[in-house]
């Protein structure tokens, strides 16, 4: 849901996007380091002696949702920061009035849930750009993040560090011990890093800051304090290992007499971590294993475009900021996205007769590397680049028995290179290329963009855009494309706008590497938004936004579409969200739901409405709700509405049940008709449809190292064809003379079960147990309006089962040096 999503970063307060420099009007606070010599038990007791040693980072001024205002010295925040020459060692105790005071939860590694936390943020190099941020929760649990200008947070990031915490009848305390390891700084003799502690009450729904972070300036990073006077510390080797060891059962009953339904297999593989020099790292990924990924949430498309999904693999999440830049990489199309022509194995087997016995639905990823970073002047490189196999379809003879391979994908190379400049005010200049190198006679692709960034001095004005050419390598034949964006807006202070353009030409394409719906448009879009950041009488926080989009095509010249909204959130004094949006889009031209490309479809009207509302998220209970409404009023009684439901019940501070519910009808949708075309133009039908969709996610953890977690999601979508159509060389629909005896309804179910238990049995190293069910169903003959009826069918369909242990071991080169150093004396 939007107010979900929307409440995980404001509440949270973790999705910063790093901006430009501060104002001078704003002093930056310091804070003097100090090196102890001291050993720690990283336990949360904060008893050894040296704590006593530094300066406390204390009079915390509060961020939201009153901003400016001194923190209260009952419930005050003391942080203490040490180093030595391995790390830096954070501890600190939050005051609360009571112990029931502190909001807490188990939820896992990298999840914020209803938890406080304290967090701190180390900005290395001191250039308002990047920085690392490490967090703990009041039962110890971690999460981290990188921070940039280009990329903002970076929550896939993971490092390895030590925490725990202990929860008083007063508050909570804190230590941390976060390796240099773990950190990209220059070794000198004496340097000041940036430095921000913030602290979460989420009862109370207040954020605090060391450094005061003002609402009205854009970005975080930017208003940093100072850690001043670290002395000749070293830039360690930074090797990282991480081996494992996987073993797969996999059940599923084909009903073959050939075919075994048990498959298993054993797995092994590393990942590799290596610091080339203090700015630049390498990630390797070899023999990679991503069978434990959660599973996608499949749907039936009816769209003429692909549907994106949501990319899961850590390898191709983490540190990826620099490769994120225009837009160009979409990671899934490495090892997820269907063989080149496995659709073609197909249709060769049908022609010849032949038995299709092994077609498999993924090209095979053979290993993965990616070197990333950026010099003390701002320079950021990137280097990325993946293999795929060669697959193969497996065909055969049913009389002969005899078999063939048929080539569905070539063995094909990923690339992709990224240049980053930054330059004063936190401004930037860019250079990207992605390239797709086929093996044998298919296709290859490149694609480079130049782009640009550039802020005023007060960071109140934005000037952005970039130029992208792609190629597509044919044999003798070269296909080349243009395309190119320009934005302009205010972005400082209550009142910010943008105005953007952007175009794709006809021949544009950078969906090899990249994802895009399509080409051959040029879009005009107006945003501007007013902002209260100040409590008033009734809400906390309150913004008001409207948008506008003109889009045309670009070669011809014709127009296809405009829409304006207006839509509008807030938090309460009681600290529920809810939001509102009134949208309206005018009549259009839809040149590729007729699939030929030629002729358009002449869209209705739309007047549309959602409201949400979202109850306080500190509570044991709570729940969200939209309601949506779509009304076409060029085409006859025809709408459509959205009905969401979340409701998430913590039964206690380790179990927690989350169920989400999602309602789709739509009645007199007018849309291609995915039957044989019997008519003179392409043939359209009027249709009924409805979606269902549930999520259950059951949590239990035992601790702050292993839990258990389980999501079950049931998918229901299709329609019902009441009358069949044909569409005019006006883009017009009418109804056919003759509707044929029967239509070509639709109905899919899909069922997924993600079952995880996961234990963290030494900092960063993990041991997996996942079990993945999953069953569809799909008839093209009827449509089931029943919705247990379609339930039944989806577990009488067959299931594919999926159990699987997976071992991670993290070793860390120092300390394997230290141990075997211990172990020799």
């Amino acid at each position: 849901m939007r107010i979900a999503a929307l409440s995980l970063a404001l509440l949270a307060g973790i999705s910063f996007q790093a901006a430009a420099q501060t104002t001078a009007q704003t002093p930056r606070r310091e804070l003097p380091a100090k090196r102890t010599t001291a050993a720690f038990k990283i336990d949360g007791e904060l008893n050894e002696a040296a704590w006593k040693e530094a300066q406390p980072a204390t009079n915390f001024i509060e961020w939201r949702p009153t901003a400016g205002k001194p923190e209260s010295p009952e419930t005050g925040t003391e942080i203490y920061i040490l180093y030595d020459n391995t790390a830096v060692y954070v501890a600190g105790f939050c005051k609360e009035r009571t112990r029931d005071s502190v909001s807490r939860e188990l939820v896992g590694r990298d999840v914020v849930g209803i938890n406080d936390f304290v967090g701190v943020t180390f900005d290395t190099y001191n250039d308002k750009i990047n920085a690392f941020g490490f967090y703990v929760t009041p039962y110890g649990e971690q999460f981290d993040a990188r921070y940039s200008n280009t990329n903002g947070e970076d929550g896939s990031w993971n490092a390895v560090w030590n925490s725990a915490s202990k929860i008083h009848a007063n508050g909570w305390s804190f230590e941390m011990r976060i390796p240099f390891s773990m950190l990209r700084f220059v070794s000198k003799e004496n340097q000041t890093w940036g430095l921000n502690i913030t602290r979460r009450r989420n009862k109370t729904g207040q954020q605090f800051m060391w450094n005061p972070v003002d609402p009205q300036v854009n970005g975080f990073i930017n208003q940093e304090g100072l850690w001043t006077g670290i002395e000749k510390i070293v830039a360690p080797l930074r090797l990282q290992f991480s081996p494992y060891l996987s073993a797969y059962a996999n059940h599923f009953p084909t009903d073959e007499p050939n075919q075994k339904d048990w498959n298993t297999s054993i797995n092994g593989g590393m990942d590799v971590k290596w610091g080339i020099n203090d700015a630049f790292t390498l990630d390797m990924t070899l023999v990679p294993d991503f069978g434990q990924v959660v599973s996608d949430n499949t749907v039936l498309n009816l769209s003429p475009f692909e549907v994106q999904y949501q990319e899961n693999r850590s390898f191709f999440t983490e540190g990826t900021e620099l490769f994120n830049k225009g837009n160009l990489f979409y990671p899934r199309r490495i090892g997820i996205e269907t063989p080149l022509h496995q659709y073609d194995a197909r249709a060769y087997a049908e022609n010849k007769g032949l038995t299709v016995i092994e077609n498999p639905a993924q090209s095979k990823l053979v290993n993965a590397t990616k070197i990333s970073g950026r010099t003390r002047k701002g320079f950021g490189v990137g280097v990325f680049n993946a293999i795929t196999q060669t697959m193969y379809a497996t065909l055969e003879n049913p009389q002969s028995k005899e078999r063939e391979k048929y080539l569905t994908s070539p063995l094909t190379n990923y690339n992709v290179v990224v240049f980053d400049q930054t330059l004063k005010n936190n401004s930037s200049v860019s250079l990207i290329n992605t390239n797709v190198l086929r093996n044998g006679s298919d296709y290859d692709a490149n694609v480079t963009s130049a782009m640009f960034d550039f802020n005023n001095k007060k960071n109140t004005w934005n000037l952005n855009g970039n130029l992208s050419v792609s190629n597509l390598f044919h044999q003798g034949q070269t296909v080349t494309g243009m395309a190119h964006s320009l934005g302009f807006g205010k972005t400082g202070g209550r009142f910010n706008f943008n105005l953007y353009q952007e175009r794709y030409d006809n021949k544009y394409d950078k969906s090899d590497l990249g994802f895009m719906w399509n080409n051959n448009y040029l879009d005009h879009s107006f945003w501007m938004g007013y902002k209260w950041v100040k409590p008033g009488k009734w809400f906390n926080q309150l913004r008001i936004n409207y948008n506008a989009t003109l889009s045309m095509r670009d070669k011809p010249f014709d127009y296809q579409s405009f829409f304006t909204n207006f839509n509008s959130n807030a938090q309460l004094k009681n600290l529920w969200w809810v939001g509102s949006f009134v949208g309206f889009s005018a009549r259009g031209n839809d040149f590729y739901e007729a699939r030929n490309g030629v002729t358009p479809f002449r869209t209705s009207r739309k007047i549309n409405s959602y409201n949400w509302v979202e109850t306080n998220g500190a509570k044991k209970y709570q729940i969200s709700a939209e309601v949506g409404v779509n009304y076409f009023p060029d085409f006859k009684d025809s709408w459509a509405f959205d009905y969401r439901l979340s409701n998430r019940y913590r039964f206690s501070d380790k179990f927690s049940i989350t169920h989400n519910f999602n309602l789709s009808p739509a009645h007199n949708n007018v849309g291609y008709y995915f039957g044989p075309q019997v008519g003179a133009g392409p043939t359209f039908s009027r249709r009924d449809r409805n979606t269902v969709e549930q999520i259950l996610f059951f949590k239990y953890n035992f601790n702050n190292r292993s839990g258990v977690t389980l999501r079950a999601r049931h998918y229901w979508s299709g329609f019902e064809v009441k009358e069949l159509l044909v569409l005019q060389t006006d883009g017009s629909v009418k109804p056919m003379t003759a509707d044929p005896a029967t239509f070509y309804h639709q109905n899919f179910n899909l069922f997924n079960l993600d079952a995880v238990y996961t234990l963290q049995f030494a900092p960063g190293s993990f041991l997996n147990v996942v079990w993945k069910s999953m069953g569809n169903s799909y008839t093209d003959a009827g449509f089931e309006r029943k919705y247990f009826r379609n339930i039944d069918a989806t577990f009488d369909a067959p299931q594919n089962n999926n159990f699987s242990v997976k071992v991670i071991w993290f070793l860390d080169y120092l300390d394997l040096k230290r141990w075997k150093k211990n172990r020799a004396n």
